[in-house]
């Protein structure tokens, strides 16, 4: 498994934050549902810069508090559900 992976799996464990938590969201009356871990092994899936930029976002949104955790998974996963969204909409045959 990917050691940045694992050190973004690894605070959260610390700061007793489940990996299997997960966020709703709701886009013209369909939930997608997505877990942090879903969130951190998707993008743990770009470039290493990337993971890096992914892993110090996090250990920010730790040092905030708990709910600065939440809305980053949020923002996240938000990313993950436009970007997923319009590939989509510029490839309607998928």
């Amino acid at each position: 498994m990917n050691k940045i992976a694992d050190k973004c799996k690894k605070i959260l464990l610390e700061e007793s934050i489940n990996s299997d938590s997960s966020i709703d969201f709701d886009v013209n009356g369909k939930v997608h549902t997505m877990s942090f871990e879903y969130i951190i092994d998707t993008y743990m899936q770009a470039s290493d810069e990337s993971q890096l930029v992914f892993l110090a976002a996090l250990q920010k949104a730790i040092q905030v508090d708990e709910m600065g955790v939440d809305k980053f998974f949020e923002g996240m996963g938000q990313l993950l559900l436009m970007t997923h969204l319009s590939e989509k909409f510029t490839n309607p045959s998928d």
